[in-house]
């Protein structure tokens, strides 16, 4: 007898069909094509011993599993749940008329209880697009799943429920998430807060900047001065994520089964790898394609300290993420993109020592020592980064300052509000949400000089020696603190901000 069980496979961030084909004939065998990986192969001992525990078998025959498309890689064991199925439906020991309905994943302990998968949002995403009425998984991922609607999830935690859903012994309730309202439910900013930072107004000004534009940050200077500690509160000024942006990154963090238990990620990730992370782990990719760090930070923050201890070969594929806001990655048999729309806050000290900056330390090496160090950082990185900016440590009588500082939410609400007269000036343009995202054309149209601006900013791309790309965020930049001021036009004021903000172009930091 032949039936056919529908699954699906996660490539990239999106899922495809997988249609599960079972015969079972005269003979003995158990054959399964199609591309599977190990892990599906094994699946046979799973499921074998789940069945004999609950009272079901094997049957003794001529089993052949065909998994179509079969040029397409499967992999995981998230296929033994309608693979079982599929096999006690060909075996007549289960009625399962309506089982081409629904979508059906999951992998199998071997007494049949049912263990949770990744990707579940984007195979319910499929799933409704490919017009299934329902998809049976894991109780485990059953809430992020129910966030697509129109489509029935139902979250299961054995086999036996399963069986008995398709014998009509017992009925399975749908599980119902109301998206809007778990993603206001959820809604809720970092712990960190700008007003345990005493001091440093001029770095929390630049933090304000970079989060009103969507600027990448590098942060410069000596140990103990509070990179680490303004980097870890930027997340706390960024403006809420929309509902859009909300799906987007759940549905990345999905893929690596990140959201069991979850609905909706509301907060905007921040994401701090160790410098000895290897670039696969950054940016993706691997025998079985996944999402690396950069991805993982989309529409958030990702932070870099320490950012010369990096391998430069690791520093050197952001290249194109940072530009294009996603990455490709191309093998020999695949090609994958993902999405990689982040703020980059790197941080570094301004030598090997550290003290090279800081006027309080007598402990700063030569200027050759520290340009070797600089060294480790190639200048087209540096070039997209918009803000470089030079942190020192605050004085004993900053620290003992007992009165209140900014909080987060003053300084978000005036973010939030220099995006959403970017959103207004965006509007024709659907893949630009802020203005680190515009492109070259668009530089030119919103960020007009009048004679005075543009004489200035020509000085300093002569004394500084600036490159193309750097002219361009110096744009960007003052574009930005115009929209913090609500100002129509960029004005000489605003340039020469933005040029303060370029201090590694200036001349002792680079040679």
């Amino acid at each position: 007898m032949l039936i056919s069980v529908f699954g699906s496979s996660v490539f990239d961030v999106e899922a495809s069909l997988i249609t599960i084909e079972v015969n079972i004939a005269g003979g003995i065998g158990y054959h399964l094509v199609g591309l599977p990986d190990n892990a599906i192969k094994e699946s046979n001992y799973r499921i074998a011993a789940a069945l004999t525990n609950i009272g079901y078998k094997l049957p003794g025959k001529k089993i052949t599993i065909n998994m179509a498309p079969a040029d397409l890689r499967k992999e995981g064991s998230a296929y033994d749940l309608p693979l079982a199925l599929g096999i006690l439906a060909a075996s007549g020991q289960i009625s399962a008329p309506n089982i081409e309905s629904y979508i059906i994943m999951g992998e199998l302990a071997l007494d049949g209880s049912i263990r949770p998968i990744k990707g579940a949002l984007p195979i319910a995403i499929q799933a409704l697009k490919d017009g299934f009425s329902g998809f049976l998984l894991p109780a485990e991922n059953a809430m992020e799943a129910a966030i697509v609607k129109d489509l029935n999830v139902y979250g299961v935690s054995h086999l036996e429920e399963v069986i008995d859903f398709f014998n009509q012994k017992k009925a399975l309730q749908p599980v119902v998430v109301d998206t809007r309202k778990e993603f206001q439910k959820q809604l809720k900013y970092p712990e960190h807060d700008f007003s345990d930072v005493k001091g440093q107004e001029g770095i929390k000004r630049c933090m304000e900047i970079a989060a009103a534009g969507g600027h990448n940050i590098i942060l410069i200077g000596p140990p103990g001065a509070g990179k680490t500690m303004l980097a870890k509160r930027l997340p706390s000024i960024l403006p809420p994520m929309n509902l859009q942006e909300a799906l987007e990154t759940t549905k990345i963090h999905s893929v690596l089964g990140k959201v069991k238990n979850k609905g909706l990620i509301s907060i905007r990730p921040f994401r701090s790898p160790h410098h000895t992370i290897s670039d696969v782990a950054l940016v993706g990719g691997g025998a079985y394609p996944q999402p690396g760090e950069i991805s993982m930070a989309h529409n958030g923050v990702l932070f870099l300290d320490e950012l010369p201890e990096f391998k430069r070969s690791v520093l050197e594929v952001m290249h194109q993420p940072l530009e294009d806001r996603e990455v490709t990655i191309s093998r020999a048999k695949f090609t994958v993109t993902y999405p990689a729309s982040f703020m980059l806050v790197a941080s570094m000290n301004s030598s090997p020592t550290g003290y090279f900056t800081d006027p309080y330390s007598k402990l700063g090496p030569s200027a050759t020592e520290m340009q070797r160090y600089m060294g480790k950082i190639s200048g087209p990185l540096l070039d997209r980064i918009d803000i470089h900016i030079e942190v020192e440590p605050v004085p004993f009588e900053k620290l003992s300052d007992t009165r209140a500082e900014e909080s987060s939410e003053s300084i978000r609400k005036r973010v939030t509000a220099a995006r959403e007269l970017q959103t207004l000036r965006f509007e024709a343009h659907p893949n630009i949400n802020y203005n680190a995202q515009m492109n070259t054309r668009q530089i030119r149209k919103y960020c007009k000089l009048d004679p005075t601006s543009s004489d200035l900013l020509k000085k300093a791309m002569e004394r500084l020696s600036l490159s193309a790309r750097a002219y361009d965020r110096i744009l960007k930049v003052a574009r930005t603190i115009a929209d913090l001021e609500a100002a129509t036009a960029v004005q000489s004021v605003h340039i020469a901000e933005a040029i303060q903000y370029r201090s590694l172009d200036r001349e002792g930091w680079m040679g």
